[in-house]
């Protein structure tokens, strides 16, 4: 490929990273009171309500659109495209940069992974952690932030502590007391969650980072459930590592995340990945999807332009509703912090009575009324979650209350 060749097409990939390449929709970036983005950006099937982005975020037409092109333009000449300055992998490049910079870190500072779990899996396997040393955990975590030190634990590693989160802990202060009692002389790494999965509580991660540094421990943070759907600024909340995914509230292609690893921790963290340097394709990481990091940029890009502050206000204000809403319900307990608490996020949830099964209930919701929820899992609780997003108006939170409430009798 000639040098006038490979300069333009350079441009094109990293123009497509920024959402500005030709023949992509601009990004809705107005909300407004009441009104959601609008769905024709969206490929849900017709008729459904969709309120499960908790689990898996949809994936605009406009980050697809970046995806196909890019993955045509790989195929034109893949080597070329690919290794070293290729035009995609330069555009990977940029994609990491778009998401560092919505992160409020540095691009050599972050990593483009599969998924949160894949981030987790790869700073804890980049951590010198001996049998002699400790970790320091919740009860509240998911598996994919509590198996990568579970298994150092049964292959000679790190002992893994755990303290009880209870749903009714709201008390900010006492929670960091509760880290601050537990942390023993041979604790090395404090993993908690920013939001939590079950509750949507969001967890005071900056005074626990603060704690963990008082105290010589590396702080981790599960960000699955934050990135997207509440601001964050990693270098404020002053951890040494945060695992967010790309295709919950992002709304970023399936099976990617990031992993950001403070630059001052890099010591303490240093996983095989970074070995040739921070590039998406390089002999550390080998070849990694193209087009899905060209996608991520693109997703990174858009909700940076629409502004976190009026997305989470879309998404409390349909939350609160969803709130008072199955509140009303008999039989069910709400265990999520209640409007207005300020560890309230877009995800609420309520207990069932024991004689309704919580996947039955998500069932009946999905086959006799397109609505899709999440039940919670029943080692925590039985119960019903719902997670609002930018796509969703106050017609889906009140179908699926009213659907709730028929289901329940």
């Amino acid at each position: 490929m000639s040098g006038k060749s490979n300069a333009r097409h350079t441009r094109r990939a990293v123009l497509a990273v920024t959402g500005l390449a030709a023949g992509l929709a601009p990004a809705g970036v107005a909300l407004g009171a009441g009104r959601a983005q609008h769905a024709s950006e969206y490929g849900f099937a017709l008729g459904l309500t969709y309120l499960n982005t908790g689990s898996l975020g949809p994936t605009p037409r406009r980050v697809r659109a970046a995806m196909e092109a890019a993955w045509t333009e790989l195929e034109l000449n893949p080597v070329a495209m690919t290794y070293n300055d290729g035009p995609l992998n330069l555009s990977a490049d940029a994609a990491r940069a778009t998401a560092a910079a919505f992160m409020g870190c540095g691009a050599d500072e972050l990593l483009i992974t599969r998924s949160t779990t894949d981030a987790m899996n790869t700073l804890a396997a980049g951590m010198r952690l001996t049998a002699d040393d400790r970790v320091l955990t919740t009860d509240q975590e998911h598996e994919g932030a509590t198996y990568c030190w579970t298994h150092m634990a049964r292959r000679g590693g790190p002992a893994v502590d755990v303290i009880p989160i209870a749903p009714a802990d709201r008390d900010p202060a006492a929670i960091v007391e509760r880290f601050a009692r537990a942390i023993r002389p041979r604790t090395r790494a404090i993993s908690v969650s920013h939001v939590i999965s079950t509750t949507g509580h969001r967890m005071p991660v900056a005074e626990i980072a603060a704690l963990a540094r008082s105290r010589g421990v590396i702080c981790v943070v599960d960000g699955a459930q934050a990135l997207g759907q509440i601001a964050v600024d990693v270098k404020a909340i002053g951890c040494d590592a945060y695992a967010p995914a790309g295709h919950k509230w992002l709304m970023g292609p399936k099976g990617t995340g990031l992993l950001y690893i403070r630059q001052g921790a890099r010591d303490a963290i240093d996983p095989v990945q970074l070995q040739d340097g921070h590039r998406f394709v390089n002999n550390s990481v080998g070849v990694g999807c193209l087009p899905l990091a060209v996608g991520l940029g693109v997703a990174a890009h858009d909700m940076g332009a629409r502004g976190m502050a009026e997305v989470e206000a879309h998404n409390l204000a349909l939350r609160n509703r969803a709130y008072q809403g199955l509140a009303r319900i008999p039989r069910l307990r709400m265990v999520s912090a209640p409007p207005g608490d300020p560890m309230a996020t877009a995800l609420v949830a309520a207990e069932l009575p024991a004689d309704i099964d919580s996947k039955a209930l998500r069932a009946a919701l999905l086959d006799r009324h397109k609505v899709v929820s999440k039940m919670t899992e029943k080692r925590w609780l039985n119960g019903l979650r719902l997670s609002p997003h930018l796509f969703n108006t106050e017609a889906d939170v009140d179908r699926a209350v009213a659907a709730v409430r028929r289901e329940m009798g």
